[in-house]
């Protein structure tokens, strides 16, 4: 069986690194620099993990263990439509749940919508790219100490053919692939503060921008599942991402800057 190699390791390790080390990062900038409240953060963190972690996977497991999920699963379009749809409804309500009921005493500091979507997208990062790289790396030393063997031996099925997938994926990609997701969180953190402004400012001023959120997250997570779907390179895929939450930040800076009412 082949190795996981060295250099894949150690970017693996900075990966999982970079997972934990962002939003403590933004946490500290945006309440030393920017004078924000801590509770916004930990209610991010909160609300990802009730909405997207909990609440939205509960449903994807009812939809997708009947007839109608399997028709999803085989369609790209379908499965990018109900993808989007899905993370775009219960991350936007949660924010907006959040916003209106949790955070209301907050909401006299502008600041606070963006020290929330750190949290929020903080610990999407923390759960998307740093566990899983954990997990990868426990992967990879099994493999290369040779031990992974006698686990294939006790497993059959999908989870058999789960497990080879992903030691075929460690042993065979270029290490720099598992650096990309250092880039793919800090683009999903930008697009998770900027769906934050616009949700934060929808209960301020303009209603429309509720709506706003919803289509962008929608088409922003169907536009990214399609690309993976028609198995884009990996490299395209994050470019992608890049001028997507790029173009995202600038618009969401211009309604913070026009609606800006409270000096912070």
């Amino acid at each position: 069986m082949n190795r996981v190699p060295f250099l894949s390791i150690i970017f693996m390790g900075i990966s999982a690194f970079a997972g934990f080390l962002i939003p403590i990062v933004l946490c500290i900038y945006f309440k030393k620099k920017k004078r924000a409240d801590i509770p916004p953060f930990f209610v991010g963190c909160f609300i990802f993990l009730l909405f997207s972690m909990i609440l939205e996977t509960l449903i994807h497991r009812v939809v997708f263990s009947s007839a109608v999920g399997t028709g999803i699963r085989n369609n790209v379009i379908l499965y990018a439509i109900y993808g989007g749809l899905m993370a775009a409804v219960f991350e936007e309500f949660g924010r907006l749940f959040a916003f209106k009921i949790i955070l209301k005493k907050y909401r006299d500091k502008n600041i606070n919508a963006l020290m929330y979507g750190a949290g929020h997208g903080g610990f999407e990062a923390a759960a998307v790219l740093g566990f899983t790289m954990i997990s990868n790396l426990m992967l990879a030393m099994m493999i290369n100490s040779g031990r992974i063997e006698s686990l294939l031996g006790t497993l059959a099925g999908g989870t058999l053919t789960q497990l080879q997938t992903s030691i075929s994926i460690l042993t065979l990609s270029s290490p720099y692939i598992f650096l990309l997701g250092i880039v793919e969180r800090i683009c999903a953190i930008a697009i998770q503060i900027s769906l934050s402004v616009l949700v934060w400012f929808s209960l301020k001023s303009n209603k429309s921008l509720f709506v706003t959120a919803l289509l962008i997250h929608f088409i922003v997570d169907a536009i990214t599942v399609v690309l993976a779907g028609i198995h884009m390179p990996a490299v395209i895929i994050e470019a992608a991402l890049v001028i997507i939450a790029t173009v995202l930040a600038v618009f969401a800076g211009k309604v913070y800057r026009k609606n800006m009412v409270n000096l912070m």
